[in-house]
């Protein structure tokens, strides 16, 4: 496993993040701490959750999940990085949501609790919230930071005018801020580069992105047939995107590799990205995509797949003037 600075910081992340979103509601308890040990031995450091995951099971049940594979062994906590998000809404009170420096206190202390542990390495917003101002969040992170309970500060799904506005109040306030950033970005799914990546780059954030695989349309030919790609919806961008996805998979079957691996494998070779997500179901799952980083792309190879999947343009000069 290959590890890289998370954006400007210092620290050092693996290049996969182990996304958790379906432990507990999709993938059992034991499957899930099966997945959590080979990811580990695997080298994967990076563990990322968030306090609303939780599915059928309720808001939370995915990060108490972790804090029970966490207490097998104490010694777990100090070899990995966790991460875990704050804004979605907690229950149906009208205050247990959002970015209010009241709801970011009150949700970073149930999520600790939860996690069973003493601090979150990396707190990120799960969204914007436009409800708050800026100054409110970074005092609600001030305090949070300064209680020793988190020590970085990261975004999720923010356009990148909110990015810029963040930071510009964190350099006015002597701050580090945000440090990275998770959003929707892969071979599919490419708006990120007309914004978000430029102001990623211009603030030092490093990207995470989640959905490498675009829900499953960029994995192969399905093989799970309970899984997501088997779903109607799923079936109908498949079929919208037939070609696309074949002259994909041909590319693949070229370079001998799987298309989930190459997919991430992609993602890994964008500049500023940190660490792409990835929600394996299963340990096979898992191993399968362990030989991403490993998959190296020559320039005529990444040219090609921008022929299949053309690019936006010139970011941000695709739309402006």
């Amino acid at each position: 496993m290959k590890y890289r600075q998370l954006g400007r910081s210092a620290l050092k992340v693996s290049e996969l993040c182990l996304g958790t979103m379906n432990f507990g509601p999709r993938t059992s308890e034991p499957e899930s701490f099966a997945i959590l040990n080979a990811a580990v031995a695997a080298g994967i450091n990076f563990i990322d959750t968030a306090n609303q995951y939780g599915g059928h099971l309720g808001v939370g049940a995915t990060e108490s999940l972790l804090g029970k594979w966490l207490a097998e062994d104490p010694a777990r906590r100090d070899r990995v990085v966790l991460a875990t998000k704050v804004h979605e809404p907690m229950s149906d009170d009208v205050n247990d949501r959002g970015l209010s420096a009241r709801h970011i206190q009150m949700a970073c202390d149930a999520s600790l609790k939860r996690l069973g542990v003493d601090h979150i390495d990396l707190y990120q917003m799960h969204h914007i919230d436009r409800s708050a101002p800026v100054e409110e969040i970074w005092q609600a992170m001030d305090r949070l930071i300064a209680q020793g309970k988190i020590t970085y500060v990261g975004s999720s799904n923010f356009p990148g005018w909110k990015i810029a506005q963040t930071n510009e109040k964190a350099i006015a306030g002597h701050r580090l801020g945000l440090v990275s950033e998770q959003g929707l970005y892969n071979l599919i799914e490419r708006r990120a580069e007309l914004e978000v990546i430029p102001a990623c780059h211009e603030y030092g954030l490093g990207l995470i992105p989640w959905s490498p695989l675009a829900g499953g349309l960029l994995a192969g030919a399905p093989q799970d047939p309970g899984g997501r790609r088997q779903s109607e919806a799923m079936k109908t961008a498949a079929t919208g995107r037939s070609d696309q996805l074949s002259r994909f998979e041909a590319l693949c079957r070229d370079l001998g590799e799987a298309p989930g691996a190459v997919a991430i494998a992609w993602l890994l070779h964008q500049d500023g990205v940190a660490a792409t997500i990835i929600g394996p179901g299963t340990p096979q799952q898992l191993t399968a995509l362990l030989r991403a980083p490993s998959i190296a792309l020559s320039d005529e190879v990444l040219a090609q797949f921008d022929l299949v999947f053309p690019a936006c343009g010139p970011a941000p000069e695709a739309y402006a003037w």
